[in-house]
């Protein structure tokens, strides 16, 4: 239980970029990925932003180099190339002996059964549409994806929601701090389909214009699409193969306030006592934390219940804190990774990053996000947070080794 838990690679495609470089160029630039639909088969076209990949399912494959095999779905291509990136990164390609894959993921192949619903129910109906029936679970990209990176010692799914891929990064420190595996591929992907837009639309949660995170005058969340994952080694087994390290995740904690079935509790208790556990779990004290990257959905219930929580872990000294779903779009199961990602950016790039979008601070709080990159910034310590429906709640903490 004693061993080091490093992140030794990273990997991510979103809406603002198709690999680590373009996503830090972007964000850079102060470049959002947050746009009209162009590809998703939806009436919400024109109406609803979102942050959404501009490469068709095929044009994805063909990148991945899959464009081959059948039935593999928009998440698990996203997957494929986003746990590419990282085990490349991580300079792990044909060595997986020992190794974990753990997948975050709440679309499965909705996007898929949605097409080809009214032709599943058809018995006296034939077609290539028949493959895809298998694909609506969301252990199935897991699968695809473990097998793509031949990966076959520990492989499974998480779906908690918005927090899904921060718990499969969680998971993963503990199967390694438990000696279970030398190493594991966590995070996780998601993708847009007319389910989750209309689902989130009925919510009355979406915005009609680019999302504000932390705003006063917020009027709601932009879905995006994504995939991102890291590479977290035991210290022994990366100083063995002599890998280059972003970063320790040195504290992580996971709660459940089971407030409501969609919304966090105005207070955010079960949000403080996520950070509160994940900064303790490292052995930090609060006034160690150098930058919080928020869960920042820009929702009226959600950004106000985080905001609170803020201020009940922090006081009136909090640290430098900022939601990047103004760049990519709440990516659902997807975020966690995408967000750990940008954590190690952070600490790798000494950079802090801008909440776009924001102007007037909310009334109820005593602080306001980022307004501005800050580039040459002293990181070295990040809180990442990441808040389901159901009150699942989950801080992961990086720190520079």
């Amino acid at each position: 239980m004693s061993t080091k838990v490093l992140v030794t690679g990273l990997g991510v495609i979103s809406s603002i970029g198709k690999n680590v470089q373009d996503t830090l160029k972007s964000i850079r630039e102060l470049k959002s990925g947050v746009g009209q639909i162009d590809l998703l088969i939806t009436r919400h076209r024109g109406d609803l932003p979102v942050g959404e990949i501009k490469q068709t399912d095929e044009e994805l494959k063909e990148t991945a180099g899959v464009s081959s095999l059948k039935a593999l779905t928009r998440p698990t291509v996203l997957g494929m190339l986003a746990a590419r990136e990282a085990v490349e990164d991580a300079g792990l390609i044909g060595d997986t002996e020992g190794t974990g894959f753990i997948s975050a993921n709440t679309v499965g192949g909705m996007g898929h059964t949605e097409q080809y619903c009214l032709d599943y129910i058809n018995k006296e109906k034939e077609g290539d549409f028949l493959e895809y029936l298998g694909t609506h679970n969301c252990g199935d990209s897991t699968e695809r994806i473990a097998d793509y990176l031949n990966i076959k010692d520990y492989v499974t799914t998480i779906n908690t929601a918005c927090s899904s891929s921060a718990n499969a990064i969680m998971l993963g420190a503990r199967l390694i701090k438990n000696g279970i595996v030398k190493r594991v591929v966590a995070g996780g992907t998601d993708s847009l389909t007319r389910f989750t837009l209309n689902g989130f639309n009925t919510l009355m949660i979406l915005a009609k214009e680019q999302c504000r995170p932390f705003d006063e005058n917020r009027m709601g969340l932009n879905l995006g699409e994504g995939a991102g994952f890291i590479v977290l080694e035991a210290e022994e087994a990366a100083n063995e193969r002599g890998a280059r390290v972003y970063s320790e995740l040195k504290g992580y904690a996971n709660t459940c306030d089971a407030y409501h079935q969609t919304a966090s509790s105005p207070e955010g208790y079960g949000a403080a006592s996520a950070m509160k556990k994940a900064i303790e779990h490292a052995g930090l004290k609060v006034e160690d934390i150098d930058y919080v990257n928020l869960h920042g959905t820009a929702t009226q219930m959600n950004d106000l219940s985080e905001g609170n929580a803020i201020q009940n872990v922090f006081g009136d000294k909090v640290p430098d804190v900022s939601s990047t779903k103004g760049f990519t779009g709440h990516t659902l199961g997807a975020a966690g990774g995408i967000e750990a990602v940008f954590s190690n950016l952070s600490i790798s790039e000494n950079i802090l990053f801008p909440n776009l979008n924001f102007t007037d601070q909310m009334n109820e709080l005593n602080f306001s996000p980022l307004k501005v990159i800050k580039e040459n910034a002293e990181v070295i310590n990040v809180l990442s947070n990441s808040f389901g429906f159901g009150g699942n709640n989950t801080a992961l903490l990086f720190s520079k080794v």
